[in-house]
């Protein structure tokens, strides 16, 4: 569990810095930070895990907001609160967005069980 937390903190990382280098040539990733949480920590678990990906998911959607404010914050008050607080008033598009991203990680993270289940790769005629 803490491996695939850490690897999701580690994509989260890159995926932030990742929006917000894009964001400044002219596009607007905002999926990319919570996919990318979601995906560094499916790169370190060999398990699927549902508390997992509820975490990372959770996590996903925060730093999608975080994302979001350090990128364009109110001009009316510049303050992570008064952002929060006023979320509700941001473009349909970027709350779809940061949802979308909130699902990838959460998606992502839950792992897969790897190997041979029984009864699968074998020719049964």
């Amino acid at each position: 569990m803490l491996a695939g937390l850490a690897g999701a903190v580690a994509g989260g990382l890159v995926g932030y810095f990742a929006f917000i280098w894009i964001a400044r040539q002219g596009f607007y990733a905002l999926m990319l930070p919570g996919g990318l949480a979601g995906f560094g920590a499916s790169l370190f678990v060999s398990d699927r895990s549902a508390l997992r990906g509820v975490l990372c998911g959770v996590f996903a959607l925060a730093l999608g907001l975080l994302a979001e404010w350090r990128f364009a914050p109110f001009i009316k008050d510049p303050g992570l609160g008064y952002f929060l607080a006023h979320v509700h008033r941001l473009q349909p598009i970027t709350l779809l967005m940061i949802a979308a991203g909130g699902v990838f990680g959460y998606w992502l993270a839950l792992g897969r069980e790897r190997g041979i289940r029984s009864g699968e790769g074998t020719n049964q005629a």
